[in-house]
């Protein structure tokens, strides 16, 4: 990497850690341009260089992120014999990556990232799709084994991920009656009744 490609890419992370930094502090409405370029001490001509918007900004942040958590579920799946273990992989995966990286989970469950999500959700899911793939596979080879109920792969999807999600939005939201290390432990076994065949 050439020094003018380095400066780049630390000047690119220096944006990045300054828009999650301003959005865990403030929340969307905190995070604006002159927010991002203060906290990051880089000037504005850099971050419309580099992200062209604070949209493109936000969505890198979030593609960052994102690309983390899905590698994080995907290892899990990996390293998991079972489809029953995979599940279990998958929720205590998801659940840790809430606790161990708060400020980004916050962003990832956010109504910002929802909107974006529901506005560019083929161009965010085609960004990850190598992740995306891996998780279809595991489901796949799950209902071609004969563990995972012969359901649709999006089905198969929500009925795994969206307890845990809902789970991470209700604890990320500062409702504090839910302990996500109790989640980890109770919900691999209801969703896996709820998938298995």
């Amino acid at each position: 990497m050439s020094p003018k490609q380095h400066r780049g890419e630390v000047t690119s992370d220096l944006l990045l850690d300054a828009a999650l930094r301003v959005f865990v502090e403030s929340g969307e409405q905190g995070l604006t341009v002159s927010a991002v370029v203060r906290t990051s001490g880089v000037s504005l001509g850099s971050l419309y260089h580099h992200f062209g918007s604070l949209d493109g900004l936000i969505g890198a942040l979030s593609h960052r992120w994102l690309d983390r958590l899905l590698g994080e579920l995907t290892k899990a799946l990996r390293n998991a014999g079972t489809a029953r273990a995979g599940i279990a992989g998958a929720v205590e995966a998801y659940l840790a990556f809430v606790q161990e990286h708060r400020g980004p989970a916050l962003l990832l469950h956010s109504p910002l990232a929802d909107r974006k999500g529901m506005a560019r959700g083929r161009e965010f899911r085609d960004a990850q799709e190598a992740r995306v793939s891996e998780v279809a596979l595991w489901i796949r080879q799950g209902v071609d084994s004969g563990e995972l109920a012969p359901l649709p792969l999006p089905l198969i999807e929500s009925l795994v991920l969206g307890p845990v999600v809902a789970v991470a939005r209700r604890s990320l939201s500062g409702i504090d009656d839910v302990d996500l290390d109790e989640a980890a432990r109770l919900l691999p076994e209801q969703i896996w009744r709820s998938v298995r065949a």
